[in-house]
């Protein structure tokens, strides 16, 4: 048996959040593991808990209890700095608002990430072509995002968020701004990227159809784990 660490380890995790009526607990005493190459949906009720998890286990946010290791470093021991260097090392995101810079076009979006690990322009502005043209955008690498469908955009969003080729990748209902057929396109191209990439997936979803098509699934109720 290996004794690597897990991809992802929670242990005994809580989120209290101070409210006018006073504090307001989110999360109650969530443990999981996640192992490297597992593709996970956190599914549940709307105000179950879900999107706060997804943050806590990337390190966007601080749990009130418990402890968190990603990649075999506990979270907890790192400032916001060393946590953002975690993060740019090994992390992927995929967010519903697709999150794209609008001052940008396609191709300085997807360069992003690697323009901030300082990689040559060049280089970066080569493998940002690659992704776009994976992700079937080849001719819209100097379109800015108010130029491109809500599909097209979530497209950019994964080739961004796969150009660093992360271990872990956390998406945060990706396909609920979509209509149908963009949201297969994009689900499809979501579980074709990550297997290619050989990474973990963890995304929230509503879709049953793209929780489905997970290895395993995580159901909160209230803020536990059902």
């Amino acid at each position: 048996m290996s004794n690597a660490p897990k991809t992802i380890d929670a242990r005994c995790i809580g989120k209290t959040v101070p409210t006018g009526d006073g504090d307001l607990t989110i999360l109650h005493d969530i443990s999981l593991q996640i192992d490297h190459g597992e593709s996970i949906a956190i599914v549940g009720s709307s105000g179950s808990g879900k999107s706060t998890l997804l943050s806590l286990l990337a390190g966007l946010d601080r749990p009130s209890t418990g402890d968190i290791s990603l990649m075999g470093q506990n979270l907890g021991n790192l400032n916001e700095d060393a946590c953002a260097q975690l993060r740019g090392e090994y992390v992927g995101f995929v967010f519903q608002s697709f999150q794209l810079l609008p001052h940008l076009n396609a191709i300085e979006n997807v360069m992003l990430p690697l323009e901030l690990n300082a990689v040559p322009e060049v280089k970066a502005r080569q493998e940002a072509k690659h992704w776009l043209e994976k992700v079937g955008l080849g001719s819209r690498l100097e379109h800015f995002p108010k130029t491109l469908s809500g599909g097209e955009q979530q497209r950019v969003a994964l080739a961004r968020a796969f150009i660093n080729k992360p271990a872990i990748l956390f998406a945060d209902e990706p396909t609920g701004s979509l209509d149908r057929a963009s949201g297969d396109r994009v689900i499809e191209l979501l579980f074709e990227l990550n297997q290619e990439n050989n990474s973990t997936l963890v995304l929230v979803t509503h879709d049953p159809a793209l929780a489905a098509r997970c290895t395993r699934q995580l159901h909160l109720q209230d803020g536990r784990l059902a």
